[in-house]
C-alpha cells in the first residue's frame, strides 16, 4: 500500500512561497491503477518521485507530511532498497540508462539484484517478447528513436519485477501501435495484481486498466474520479479541466477546420538517402511540398522521421539533394536558416532563466514580442526560474517559445506536445500557426492526433524510411489520418 499524508514539498531552487505540491493525501492500494492527470506543472511528476524515493533522496528541498509504501517510511529507506518494489519509467527514458546497448539495459536491473546469469537472460527474453522487442536487442542506445528508447525503458523496469510500477508519461513518444502494446503490458501487470501509479495527459489507453483519476491543480488534488464518473462527462468538460480527449473518435469535435496555402513556392526532396552504420535509414527518390505549410510527420517508431528533420535542417549527412525554387540549398545553409525544437528539449536548454532561453536568438528590440509569447504559452510567471528545474511539460513550452522567437525560414518540431495538457497543446498550435506564416516550412513530427487536427495542413507519412503517403488535411485528409490512428484500437478490439 502506498500512502501520502499531509505532503508538501518546495524544491530547492524554486522561488519563495512557490510549492510543487500542497497538502497531499492519497492512499493507493496494492494491485490498483491510479492515474494522476492535470494541467502542465500541476505537481503529477513530483508525487511519482515521492512514491519511488528520488524526493528527498535525489531532488532536495523542503517536505513536509509523510510518505510510506509497504508501511515503510520513504525517506527512512536507501534508493537501492527502494528500488527492489518499486519500478519507476522516467519521462525522458535517457535519464535512466546506464549502458549503450539494448540488451545489457534489459539486464541492468536484474544484474543489480544479484540474479543468477540463467534468470537474468531468462528475463530479458520475456521482457523482449512482451514489448516485442527482438528487433532493438543488441542495438546501440544511441541509434535509437524516442520512442523505442521509451520501450527499452518499460521493458528493463519490467524486467526486474517490483510489486510497484511508477510511469511517468510512459506513452509520450509512442506511436499507436506501441501505445496498445504498453496497454496490453499494463493489463497483464495489473492481472497479476502489481500497483500502477501512472501519470498521464494521454487518458484514452487507460480506461481498461484505470480505477480512480486523480485530478491536480496547482499542487493540490482537487478532484478523484471512477472511471464511470469520468466517462459521463463531455469532451468540453474535459477541455476544461485540461485534459486529453477520452476517446480518439471525439478529437473532431474539439478541432476547427484547417486551410490549406498555396503560395506558388515548394520544396523538393530528390533521391535523398541516408544512413546509419552502413544501413539505409532514410530513402526518398521524390518528394514535393509547397512553402508555408505545417505538415504532419507521422509513423511508427524507427520509420525515420527524426532523421528526415535532420537532414532538412543540415545535422545529418546525406546523399541527394534538397532544393528550395530550383535552387539547391546546402547543407549549411539550411542549417543557418533552421531551427529544431528537440524531442529531447533538455539538449537545448542553456541560460539561467526562461526569459534568457526565449530571448538568446532576437535583439533587444524583440523583447516585447518574446513577453508577449511567454504568456502567451502561460510561462510568464516562470520567466525568472531556471529551465532545468521545470516539469516536462514546462521545459516542452519554453523550448517551442524559443523556436517561435528564432525567426528561421525553416521551424522543425520534433514531438512538440509530449508532456503538454490540453490547453498548453491549444497554445501551441496557435502560435505555430501564426509564426507559420512568416516561415518558408514548418514540420512537425509527432503522434499526436490532437494536435494534427487542431494546427497541420498537411501529412507526410513516412514507413520504414519511404514515403508512404503526402496529402492535404482537408476534409478527406483529416478522415485518412483519423483512419491510421483508430485502425491499431479498431485492431485490437476484434481481437
Amino acid at each position: 500500500m502506498i500512502e501520502l499524508k499531509h505532503v508538501t514539498f518546495q524544491y530547492e531552487s524554486a522561488p519563495e512561497h512557490v510549492y510543487s505540491v500542497r497538502n497531499i493525501n492519497l492512499t493507493v492500494q496494492r494491485g490498483e491503477c491510479v492515474v494522476l492527470c492535470g494541467r502542465s506543472g500541476c505537481g503529477k511528476t513530483t508525487i511519482t518521485r515521492l512514491i519511488n524515493g528520488l524526493i528527498p533522496h535525489y531532488y532536495e528541498g523542503k517536505l513536509s507530511g509523510h510518505v510510506s509504501v509497504n508501511g515503510a517510511e520513504i525517506k527512512n529507506q536507501q534508493l537501492s532498497k527502494i528500488s527492489q518494489y518499486v519500478g519507476s519509467v522516467f519521462q525522458n527514458p535517457r535519464s535512466q540508462f546506464f549502458n549503450v546497448d539494448t540488451t545489457s539495459e534489459l539486464a541492468f536491473g536484474c544484474e543489480n539484484q544479484g540474479l543468477p546469469k540463467g534468470d537474468v537472460l531468462e528475463r530479458i527474453e520475456e521482457a523482449a517478447n512482451r514489448f516485442s522487442l527482438s528487433g532493438l536487442l543488441n542495438r546501440s542506445i544511441f541509434e535509437l528513436s524516442g520512442g523505442e528508447k521509451q520501450r527499452i525503458a518499460c521493458a528493463s523496469v519490467y524486467a526486474v519485477h517490483p510489486d510497484i510500477f511508477v510511469l511517468d508519461e510512459p506513452s509520450s513518444n509512442l506511436d499507436p501501435a506501441s501505445i496498445l502494446q504498453l496497454k496490453d503490458v499494463l493489463l497483464k501487470l495489473k492481472s497479476e495484481g502489481k500497483t500502477l501509479v501512472i501519470s498521464e495527459h494521454r487518458l484514452y489507453y487507460l480506461l481498461d486498466i484505470v480505477d480512480r483519476f486523480v485530478w491536480l491543480d496547482q499542487g493540490e488534488i482537487r478532484s478523484v474520479y471512477t472511471r464511470e464518473e469520468i466517462l459521463s462527462f463531455s469532451p468540453l468538460q474535459i477541455s476544461a479541466m485540461g485534459l486529453r480527449a477520452l476517446d480518439l473518435n471525439q478529437v473532431d469535435l474539439r478541432t476547427q477546420p484547417n486551410r490549406q496555402k498555396y503560395s506558388g513556392h515548394e520544396f523538393a526532396f530528390q533521391n535523398l538517402d541516408c544512413k546509419v552504420s552502413g544501413h539505409s535509414v532514410l530513402h526518398i527518390e521524390s518528394l514535393r511540398i509547397p512553402a508555408g505549410e505545417i505538415v504532419a510527420v507521422i509513423g511508427h517508431n524507427g520509420a525515420g522521421k527524426s532523421t528526415l528533420a535532420g537532414c532538412l535542417c543540415g545535422i545529418r549527412k546525406h546523399t541527394g539533394k534538397i532544393v528550395y525554387d530550383k535552387t539547391e540549398r546546402s547543407n549549411k545553409k539550411r542549417l543557418k536558416e533552421s531551427y529544431m525544437v528537440m524531442q529531447d528539449v533538455n539538449h537545448q536548454l542553456f541560460t539561467e532563466s526562461v526569459r534568457d532561453e526565449v530571448m538568446l536568438n532576437i535583439s533587444e528590440e524583440q523583447t516585447e514580442q518574446a513577453e508577449s509569447i511567454l504568456k502567451q504559452m502561460g510561462i510568464a510567471e516562470l520567466a525568472n526560474c531556471h529551465p532545468l528545474t521545470l516539469s516536462g511539460g514546462q521545459k516542452q513550452r519554453v523550448a517551442i517559445a524559443s523556436a517561435l522567437c528564432a525567426g528561421k525560414k525553416i521551424l522543425i518540431y520534433d514531438e512538440p506536445t509530449s508532456g503538454l495538457d490540453y490547453e498548453s497543446m491549444r497554445c501551441a498550435c496557435a502560435l505555430i500557426r501564426e509564426v507559420s506564416r512568416q516561415a518558408e516550412l514548418s514540420l512537425v513530427i509527432t503522434h499526436d492526433l490532437e494536435f494534427i487536427m487542431a494546427c497541420c495542413t498537411c501529412v507526410l507519412h513516412i514507413d520504414h524510411g519511404t514515403v508512404k503517403a503526402f496529402y492535404p488535411l482537408d476534409s478527406r485528409g483529416k478522415a485518412r489520418v483519423k483512419e491510421e490512428f483508430l485502425l491499431h484500437k479498431e485492431s485490437e478490439e476484434e481481437l
